[in-house]
């Protein structure tokens, strides 16, 4: 039997999941004395356990335990066995993965066998493991269970990762009890006869796409490919457990290194987020009294130290046989920085034993036990190094032990600062001096650990020899004579002696040189000074350069300024031609000025703050067609700034010719200003899908998509930046052609501008990016957030952004990295786009450009990025209500009658409609996505 110390208790650490992890054990089938014992070290190892770091072994339990506490267990990195039990039911109904880093008899990761009593009417009947679904490494033995039921209704090679190199056997041995079937909604697989003890599948049932689990059988169910044992969404935060290592709630193929290959100077250099490896986490500490890999070197997260002489203790690897130091191994803890285990001094391996003093022993993870000493030494100085003891092994719960000494008179142990566990025991040492000034609290490492100090000389008697601390120290006391011997200083410390004072200014430099590999060393001792004459020339030296540089300067700067002067003379005196420094072409677009005469107001269809939209007729002068407009007319008494914005959004309408935006017809300029625009049969984009939320298809959707960002594209092409980009200021032509409008907001930056300030003013603060809320800047780029919100507002058929949260809030909600949710038809790909166009860094949004490009491609084959196949709606309410006028019958569309006659293409008639299958593409190359 490999007996494992009594000391393994839970160690609880701050993991990214805050998980409490314990050890396991080896001890395979061999049981501690009695049956008692064996249950309270079961208990004692894993009550409140969540991560076993080992093996978790069950063995040799009787039927009436309280074995509830294994219910806390989630994961076990080695192997499970269960053996030689008489209790009816395993409680690990929240295990999820066994990673079977170490297999019981080589193969087998879960094992369960010989659990009832002998001639006698009672065993294990259940396995309560209805939640594990992955075992990384390693196959499962089960076999001679008289009693167990529903080992075969299990699908195990479901929870074996490979099924190819993990032995599974079952043998169902049960003779005596009749086994009752699985619940009906189980499908004949479970791990008991209730509805909540069916097995989850992940493996068998996933899409052939997936890479490893799943959690449901479609493509978009695919777990990410470092999940392990299922997981409840596709990204790599959702797993259940993970593969190789967990990383803050996120899992990694591996931690963060602690060197990063920078390729711009073809170094490495420090990662500032490197983590450590402990069992399957990644973490910035090791636990408590554990030492973590990095890289080759072993390092004490706590301490920072790094360990490259480590040496075994006693008892442990190469000397697993020693009972004692003695003259046979004592040359092993030679030149040792670490000691992997324990040190034991009795009195059988003392006599003849030299020790080298002072050794190099900064650490062990052991304990150390004393209880024979050389005569000729009166103190510990050989241990005069040592930092910290681990006490992750403990002699009866003693990490320091020190035991009828009648030589000693001090310890000498000045470098120690921490026993992280285990009690202190120093007793029966008449000649010991010093001890009873050790504060020993402010080493424990926690409250629990206490120190026991008796039978040792008086320590009146010390005082009275004058064996007392030196008057430097701190009350926290001293391990011997002198100011290098003190636990704490009383005023200041100078390397590891105390002193009374600190003055930097008093005493003399230490000049130093470099030699060939540039390190540093101190001159020879006959030397009274450095170098001075070098460090005179290179002070000169730089001076002369810093001189040259500033008549280099001058001189250069003089030259300029002659060369302006001749610039400006030259241009006073002679005729030049204009200057165009922008380059930019001129704005040649026309602008129709409209007689009030020709415009008939039919009915209102909207109003806003600054004026009210009709729909109505316009017949232009001399001729007899009707074309159907819209005729936004500004309120009266609105004040000479409404004017100028109304005349500013002229300006920009009358510049822009695109099939996606809303043309301007013209301009009246009645007592009240009237803009002209087309009229949008189906009205705004946000109530079309809103109403038409059933019958809308995957590939007009997209449609839509790649005619917004072409229809921003072309704004941003002519340097223009709408800030009101919103599903309800797109509107529908039909249902395949739609136009973005509303230029109220918009801005043209002048060819040298690359972003537009604006002053108060109400804001749609729900769709717009950061910048703007709190710097007003806006750019084409926060023109690319309003298009992810936008395309949100489209993909969940008009859904409220941040619906009920006010909009005060939204600001610190973007700040700490909340988003708009992904809508439940977007996979994962379409998503993405929307949060690339909602990052924080403006310049890191993709450009419209982009934008127009993925979405096209996404239309080639929108079933793959759309989970909505519907067909096309009918014509909407509010379109109907336009044909049903009388006024409009037999009107030319606008487009068709501002094309030039040359062309003689005939209008179309309203009153005829052909209805288009919303998974066809565009009729028209002008609207086909897939056109660039």
């Amino acid at each position: 039997m490999q007996k494992k110390p009594f000391w393994l208790l839970t160690l609880i650490f701050a993991l990214s999941l805050n998980l409490t992890v314990c050890a396991g054990t080896e001890n395979k089938l061999s049981t501690l004395s009695d049956l008692e014992q064996q249950y309270r070290a079961l208990r004692k190892n894993y009550e409140n356990c969540e991560v076993v770091m080992g093996n978790l072994e069950i063995t040799n339990i009787d039927r009436n335990r309280d074995l509830s506490f294994l219910r806390s267990i989630r994961e076990v990195t080695g192997y499970i066995l269960v053996a030689l039990n008489q209790f009816e039911y395993l409680p690990l109904e929240n295990l999820r993965i066994i990673r079977g880093t170490k297999m019981y008899e080589e193969r087998y990761a879960l094992t369960v066998l010989l659990n009832y009593k002998k001639d006698g009417n009672f065993g294990l009947r259940q396995l309560g493991l209805q939640n594990l679904t992955e075992i990384l490494n390693g196959g499962i033995y089960i076999d001679q269970n008289k009693f167990l039921c529903y080992a075969n209704t299990v699908h195990w090679q479901d929870i074996v990762r490979s099924t190819a190199n993990a032995d599974t056997i079952i043998v169902p041995t049960n003779t005596t009890v009749a086994c009752g079937r699985c619940h009906k909604s189980c499908k004949g697989r479970c791990w008991g006869p209730s509805v909540n003890q069916c097995q989850s599948l992940t493996k068998t049932v996933c899409a052939e796409q997936c890479d490893g689990r799943c959690f449901g059988p479609y493509v978009s169910d695919c777990c990410h490919r470092e999940c392990a044992g299922g997981c409840s969404g596709p990204k790599d935060t959702d797993c259940f457990a993970c593969t190789n290592f967990n990383d803050s709630g996120a899992c990694v193929t591996q931690c963060p290194l602690p060197f990063i290959y920078n390729t711009m100077s073809f170094q490495l250099e420090s990662n500032p987020q490197a983590k450590y490896t402990y069992g399957a986490f990644c973490v910035k500490k090791c636990p408590q009294t554990r030492s973590c890999p990095s890289n080759s070197v072993v390092v004490d997260c706590e301490r920072g130290f790094s360990f490259k002489g480590i040496c075994d203790g006693i008892g442990t690897g190469s000397l697993q046989m020693a009972k004692t130091v003695d003259s046979s191994n004592i040359d092993k803890f030679v030149n040792c920085t670490k000691i992997n285990g324990n040190l034991i001094f009795l009195i059988t391996g003392i006599e003849g034993l030299l020790l080298h003093e002072p050794n190099l022993i900064f650490f062990w993870l052991g304990f150390l036990n004393i209880q024979s000493w050389p005569r000729n030494m009166s103190d510990f100085n050989v241990f005069s190094n040592l930092v910290i003891i681990g006490g992750r092994s403990l002699y009866s719960g003693i990490s320091l032990l020190i035991l009828k000494q009648q030589w000693v008179t001090s310890l000498h142990f000045q470098s120690l600062m921490e026993i992280s566990a285990g009690n202190v025991y120093v007793s029966d040492n008449p000649s010991l001096c010093y001890y009873h000034t050790v504060n020993w609290t402010v080493l424990f490492r926690t409250n629990s650990q206490k120190p026991v100090i008796k039978n040792n000389r008086n320590s009146q008697n010390c005082t009275s020899d004058k064996m007392v601390c030196d008057a430097l120290c701190s009350d926290n006391g001293c391990w011997g004579p002198g100011p290098d011997q003190c636990l704490s200083c009383r005023f200041f410390s100078r390397g590891s002696n105390c002193t009374e004072s600190c003055n930097l200014y008093e005493g003399s430099f230490i000049f130093k040189f470099a030699d060939s590999t540039n390190e540093c060393h101190p001159c020879h001792s006959n030397c009274t000074q450095g170098t001075p004459l070098i460090a005179a020339g290179v002070i000169g030296g730089l001076f002369i350069m810093v001189i040259m540089a500033l008549v280099f300067a001058v001189y250069v700067r003089r030259k300029s300024i002659r060369k302006k002067r001749a610039l400006r003379r030259f241009l006073e005196t002679e005729l030049v031609e204009p200057l165009t420094p922008s380059g930019a072409a001129p704005n040649q677009a026309q602008l129709r000025i409209l007689k009030e005469t020709e415009l008939k107001r039919v009915k209102i269809l909207g109003s806003g703050a600054f004026g009210t939209v009709y729909k109505g007729i316009w017949v232009p002068e001399g001729e007899t067609v009707k074309i159907p407009v819209a005729i936004k007319i500004l309120r009266e008494r609105t004040g000479p700034k409404a004017n100028v914005e109304f005349m500013d959004e002229a300006l920009i309408m009358a510049s822009m010719d695109h099939p996606h935006l809303v043309r301007l017809l013209g301009v009246c300029l009645s007592p009240t200003i009237q803009l002209v625009t087309q009229l949008m049969p189906h009205g705004c984009l946000l109530d079309y899908v809103r109403e038409h939320k059933d019958n809308i298809g995957s590939q007009l959707l997209l449609n839509w998509c790649v005619q917004i960002a072409k229809g921003m594209m072309y704004l941003e092409d002519r340097r223009l930046v709408h800030r009101d980009l919103a599903a309800r200021n797109v509107l529908v032509k039909s249902p395949n052609h739609i136009k973005i409008t509303d230029f109220g907001l918009a801005r043209l930056l002048d060819v040298d501008e690359k972003e537009y300030n604006a002053d108060g003013g109400k804001m749609p603060i729900k769709w717009m990016a950061l910048e703007c809320i709190h710097y007003r800047k806006f750019t084409h780029q926060s023109d690319v957030w309003s298009y992810g919100v936008t395309i949100w507002e489209l993909m969940t058929f008009g859904g409220k952004p941040y619906d009920g949260i006010p909009a005060r809030e939204i600001p610190d909600i973007l700040e700490k990295g909340e988003r708009l949710s992904q809508p439940p038809i977007c996979t994962i790909d379409v998503y993405m786009v929307m949060v690339k166009c909602w990052m924080i860094d403006a310049d890191s949004r993709p450009k419209f450009k982009e934008l127009a490009a993925e979405f096209s491609r996404m239309a080639r084959d929108p079933q793959r990025y759309l989970v909505i196949q519907l067909p096309s709606p009918n014509d909407s309410k509010f379109f109907q209500s336009l044909l049903d006028e009388e006024e409009l019958e037999d009107m030319m569309d606008a487009e068709e009658y501002l094309v030039p006659q040359a062309f003689n293409i005939p209008p179309p008639i309203y009153s005829s409609r052909q209805r288009i299958d919303s998974n066809r593409g565009l009729e028209s190359n002008e609207d086909d996505p897939l056109e660039k």
